[in-house]
Order: C-alpha cells, then structure tokens, then sequence
C-alpha cells in the first residue's frame, strides 16, 4: 500500500505506455519518507519504482476487464487508501520544540520498566503429594502465622526471589502463576497459586513500580508513538470532515427476522 496516495490516471494517456516522470518519482520518494521516516536508497527506489510500474500495469490490465465495478474489495481499498492519505499527512509533519517532552510527560507510565516482585513461597508438589496437593496446600493457609513461618516440600529452583519481572517469574513457574502473582496485594501469604509443579503458598513483599526511563533514552520510541497518535488523529479529523459533507440516511428492516432470513436464502 506503498503507493496509495499516487494518483493515476489513464485519461489523454496512451494505455500501451506508462511514463514514469519525476513528479512520479518524486512523489514516490515522499510516500516512501512518509512511512519509514528515512530517505531511500538508490537502489530502494529503483525497486519502489519497479513495483509502481508493476502495479500500474496490473492495474491498467485490471480496469479493461471491468474490475473496478461493483467489487466490494475493489470499494474496501479504495476506502482505505482514503485512510492511507489522511495517515500520510500526519506522517510529514515535524513535532514543535519541546513538543515530544510534553508528550512524554503525560504518558510515562508506558515508558517504565515491568514491575518486579520480591516473594517466597512454600510448594505443595504433585509429585510428592498428587491430588491432595492443592487441598493440603489450602488448609496449611490458614495456620500461616507470619512471613517466616510454614514448611513446604523441596523445591527444584529457589525459595526465594528479588525484584523479579513477570516474565522472569513466568519462566519457572509459568504464565498462569506469573499472572495470579502480580494481581497479589503484599504483605500477606496468597495462595494456593498453580505451577506446572504443583501448588504454592506465596509471601509478596513488595510489587514494585520502577521509575519511567529517562527521555533521552526513550526519544526514538516516543517519536514513533507520538506519530501514531498524529496519523490515528488526523485520519480521524479527515474522515469526520468527509462525513460531515453527506447525509447518512439508514433504514432498517422491520424485524432482525427480516435480516437473518435474507442471510439464510444466500446463495
């Protein structure tokens, strides 16, 4: 969808030649520096001009049968290359000085690392225990005095963990646990928490936040999110600029009945 913004056009144009001027190249070149931020290489745009004449031709050849009538793809693309203007303008525009930090500063918190946990815990194995595991594990609960107390079966890895991600927590215990865990409130024993080991009783001392990386180190990721917000924006202004020009009258049918017996006799 490289090329959706080019306009072609087979009006006082022979249909056997296509001309490749340099506005064609030009505009080529723009569409290109619109969605990857980066000029193309010498040898990017031969091959993005290689595809435009091989879409030209395709599209030529497409037109002489009829193609472009009544095909709902064909009307679904060309609604999308609509959208792929809108986005592409968005795309050319250059964030004001101090723009990017003020974004920033209003959505740090998707710029702060995972939160870690600090927990241990006592295992109730299947292997040790089998299908009483879970049960055994739920009664001893409830004879939790403090942090320290309680007494589990051996476990293969550790007891004890410091300031784990939950992905680092999901590859020894497994997504299902890592997911139960940090849901947890700290400071009180949780549980009996699934692994594919057994059963757990959990002791979280802390679920904490880090602090947001500084935006010097995240200037690059900022910039591609703050233009996604732009094209998302824009493509939304231009469309309910478009559609405050029409009148949308709809008019349904007396009965959802109607619309499923009209599905039901498609061929």
């Amino acid at each position: 969808m490289l090329f959706a913004g080019l306009h072609r056009s087979t009006v006082n144009q022979d249909p056997q030649r296509i001309e490749i001027t340099p506005d064609v190249v030009q505009r080529i070149a723009i569409s290109w520096l619109a969605r990857w931020q980066r000029p193309a290489s010498e040898q990017q745009l031969q091959g993005l001009i290689d595809q435009y004449v091989k879409e030209e031709i395709l599209y030529r050849e497409a037109l002489k049968l009829g193609l472009d009538k009544d095909d709902t793809i064909i009307r679904r693309r060309l609604a999308q290359k609509m959208d792929f203007l809108a986005e592409d303008v968005a795309s050319l525009r250059e964030p004001a000085p101090g723009e990017l930090e003020t974004w920033y500063n209003q959505h740090q918190v998707q710029y702060a690392p995972p939160p870690l946990a600090t927990f241990h815990h006592l295992f109730f194995g299947l292997d040790q225990r089998g299908a009483d595991a879970q049960t055994q594990a739920q009664a001893a609960l409830s004879r939790l005095t403090d942090k320290n107390s309680g007494e589990g079966d051996a476990f293969m890895f550790k007891n004890a963990y410091t300031e784990q991600s939950q992905d680092q927590v999901a590859r020894v215990f497994g997504s299902k646990f890592a997911n139960s865990l940090f849901k947890q409130t700290p400071g009180r024993w949780v549980g009996p928490l699934e692994s594919g080991f057994g059963w757990h009783l959990v002791w979280i001392d802390a679920l904490a936040r880090p602090p947001a990386l500084p935006f010097e180190t995240v200037a690059q990721q900022v910039t591609s999110d703050w233009l996604s917000e732009q094209r998302s924006a824009s493509k939304r202004a231009s469309f309910d600029a478009l559609k405050a020009r029409y009148e949308v009258v709809v008019t349904m049918p007396a009965s959802t009945g109607a619309i499923v017996a009209t599905q039901t006799e498609r061929p």
